[in-house]
């Protein structure tokens, strides 16, 4: 990749916040240096917006910077106060150090961890784990002013909302000890994450001038760069699906379902995704989506779930969804929701079944949706608010609900 990195990410978007946005421009279009990026493994999986900061990661590892991939082994058992108006719910070790092999193993899919520039994967639990309490409190805590921890907005909205632990407090101090860590241990000089990490990256990076260095030249070499969040056009956040969050790993979120998603996405967003999920030339992409939208919005989830499942995963639920507009076939790796088969025995309101099934969020809504036509059940048209689904309408077992022309839900009873 060219020597004018920092302004390729800024021209795509991944650029939002930056410490000191010459001296890293400088830095990341200079010789390699090393970074790092961390992931708390809240969940099993890695989630649409983790991709998002790992496609970064890949950037700057391309250009030849050594990258450095943290797993929060140590922070999730904490958890991050960020964006949470209660405490996190805890996690069990057992349960963390699962995730923690899931999500390693999955960032594996978006960054080099052999061949040349290589990444390094850690769990910060490696260098948490025999620090006693007594030490880190000594070696850590006194450089934490608690007013200006409580001045941030991490904390301020925690605090409206009724209270703060002592636990949450200690999260920031652990982050910011990582690094100090990978400095120490391997040279990092820039953290990389999302907007909402950038109180926790700030801290660390003030941590780390406090503690290592004795002359300007060297602070200035440390730093810190954010991400946006993935919004929509109508702010509204991306990866939420009408069966919650869009997951990298298949099991939670299938292939089909994940193409989906991007494909079905507001035009609007279409050049955006295009931007931070591919590398598609800028050219490319403007030209596209003022010529033609749904190419574009075709390249653009093929493109993304290649980068994800692989360019086999991504044929096949290219050729699934082509199918399925086509003909109304139901494909294997569509969206399914499994369904007591009391329900189809009895007889069930189809309003119900819609509801029931996830596949609409409300009552009103489904009733808005079958009186425009927009609702079919094995590809006839719901015409009747009283409709009853019963064992008359199986096929195989399910019946295939549709709302529009592209939102597809098999539902299995059993």
């Amino acid at each position: 990749m060219s020597g004018n990195l920092f302004e390729i990410l800024k021209e795509r978007g991944y650029v939002y916040q930056a410490t000191h946005e010459d001296m890293i421009r400088e830095a990341l279009n200079g010789e390699p240096i090393t970074f790092y990026l961390g992931i708390d493994p809240t969940a099993d999986s890695l989630h649409i917006g983790h991709f998002f900061a790992l496609m970064m990661f890949r950037y700057l590892q391309d250009s030849g910077h050594k990258g450095i991939l943290v797993v929060g082994g140590a922070t999730a058992l904490i958890g991050d106060p960020t964006g949470k108006s209660d405490m996190r719910k805890m996690l069990s070790k057992e349960q963390v150090q699962h995730n923690v092999e899931e999500v390693k193993a999955l960032a594996k899919r978006f960054i080099k961890t052999d061949g040349d520039n290589p990444a390094i994967i850690l769990s910060n639990d490696e260098w948490m784990h025999d620090y006693s309490f007594v030490d880190f409190m000594r070696d850590i805590g006194i450089h934490f002013n608690v007013n200006k921890m409580l001045s941030s907005e991490i904390y301020t909205n925690r605090l409206k909302e009724g209270g703060l632990t002592f636990l949450e407090m200690g999260y920031m101090l652990m982050q910011s000890y990582d690094f100090v860590y990978l400095n120490k241990k391997y040279g990092c000089k820039l953290q990389i994450g999302g907007s909402d990490q950038w109180g926790n990256i700030v801290a660390g990076v003030n941590l780390l001038r406090k503690m290592n260095f004795q002359n300007d030249d060297e602070v200035d070499k440390i730093f810190g760069l954010t991400c946006p969040l993935l919004m929509t056009k109508e702010g509204k956040k991306m990866g939420k699906t009408e069966n919650g969050t869009l997951w990298v790993a298949r099991e939670k979120t299938t292939v089909f379902d994940f193409y989906q998603y991007f494909y079905n996405v507001k035009d609007e967003d279409t050049e955006t995704l295009l931007r931070l999920f591919t590398r598609v030339p800028l050219e490319q992409i403007l030209t596209l989506c003022k010529d033609d939208i749904i190419a574009a919005k075709r390249l653009m989830a093929y493109e993304i779930t290649k980068l994800v499942h692989g360019e086999e995963e991504a044929n096949k639920a290219a050729e699934a969804a082509k199918g399925l507009f086509k003909t109304g076939a139901v494909k294997e790796d569509m969206p399914k929701k499994e369904l007591d088969k009391k329900f189809i025995a009895e007889g069930i309101n189809i309003i119900d079944l819609l509801t029931e099934s996830g596949f609409i969020s409300s009552k009103s809504e489904a009733r808005r949706l079958i009186a425009q036509g927009g609702i079919c059940i094995n590809n006839e048209k719901v015409q009747n608010f009283n409709k009853i689904v019963n064992e008359g309408d199986l096929r195989d077992g399910y019946v295939m609900l549709k709302r529009g022309k592209k939102n597809y839900l098999k539902v299995v009873f059993e």
